[in-house]
Order: C-alpha cells, then sequence, then structure tokens
C-alpha cells in the first residue's frame, strides 16, 4: 500500500474519531505502529489525533452553540468542571484543557466538549490539547509496540480478554437496578 495514501488515511480516520467522541483511538494507533513502526506510528497518531480534536472543536462549536444551555450532566464534578471550563479564559482554560488531556480516564470527547461551549479560541485549544495528548499517545504507542512483538497465540488471548472485558462491562452496565 501506498504510504502516502496510508497516513493520509489513518489521519482522517483519527478525525472521524475525534467527532464521533466516544470510540478509542487505541485501535488506530495499533495499526500506524504495525504498518508505520513505532516512531513513525506515533507522529502519525498524535498528527491524527490533533487534527482531530480541532475539527471537532469546531464542529461542537458550531453545533452546540444554540443547545448549550440543554447540556445536562448528571456527575457533579462534570458539570462543576463543565461550568469552570465554560467561564474559563486565557491561562486558566489552557491549564484546565491541558490537565484533563493529561489524566488518561478523562473522555477526549469531553474535554473537546467543554472548551468548545466555552470561551476558548481554537488555536489555543489546538496548542495545548497537542501538547496535552503527546505523553497519553506516547505511553499509548509504547504499549501497543509492546504488544505487536508478542507471539500471534498470545495476542490473540490477550484481544479476547479485551473483548470479554467491554462485553461484561455492557451487561452489567445495562442490568436493571434494584
Amino acid at each position: 500500500m501506498n504510504e502516502i495514501l496510508f497516513i493520509f488515511g489513518s489521519v482522517i480516520g483519527n478525525v472521524l474519531i475525534a467527532v464521533a467522541g466516544v470510540i478509542p483511538s487505541a485501535f488506530l494507533t495499533a495499526v500506524n505502529i504495525a504498518f508505520l513502526g513505532f516512531e513513525g506510528g506515533l507522529v502519525v497518531s498524535i498528527i491524527g489525533e490533533a487534527l482531530g480534536a480541532i475539527v471537532s472543536f469546531w464542529l461542537y462549536r458550531k453545533g452546540f452553540s444554540r443547545v448549550k444551555e440543554k447540556i445536562h450532566f448528571k456527575s457533579r464534578w462534570v458539570r462543576v468542571l463543565l461550568d469552570r471550563l465554560y467561564q474559563s479564559r486565557g491561562f486558566e482554560a489552557v491549564a484546565i484543557v491541558l490537565l484533563l488531556r493529561l489524566l488518561p480516564f478523562v473522555p477526549s470527547g469531553f474535554v473537546t466538549l467543554t472548551a468548545a461551549i466555552g470561551k476558548m479560541n481554537i488555536v489555543a485549544f489546538g496548542i495545548v490539547s497537542t501538547l496535552g495528548k503527546i505523553p497519553s499517545l506516547f505511553i499509548e504507542a509504547y504499549g501497543v509496540h509492546q504488544v505487536l512483538k508478542f507471539d500471534t497465540k498470545l495476542q490473540l488471548i490477550l484481544a479476547a480478554a479485551v473483548i470479554m472485558i467491554f462485553i461484561i462491562y455492557f451487561f452489567v452496565k445495562k442490568r436493571p437496578r434494584d
């Protein structure tokens, strides 16, 4: 396959994943590393995630500008953070986005949506979002790189275990509460 075409497709894939806001990009990072090696795959993943965050920010800002008063989150800390980032400008907004990007358990789409409906400008968001994503992408890429070195049987066992965890989580989450 043509390497330039692969890179272009990967970046477009990252943009689509970012716009969706709920799909993990780790699988695309794995494909990038498998085809381009660790360094090349990492660089393409960073570029793709950065462009994805910027495009998502722009689309969210356009789409949610009319409905931001109707957005409600159940979690108290999410509401507090959303209100804080929504009202923040300048260094405070940059610091909050950077902190959220560095925390691995905060969904990327949530950070982008929160910044987009707030007062932060797209240039500052693009820069700080990318800087915040680099450490987590490096860790993700390194982990994927190590897994790709495993024996094929071990890779299949690991993939099956991950799928089983997701299935169990899905059914436990869907189960009615007493």
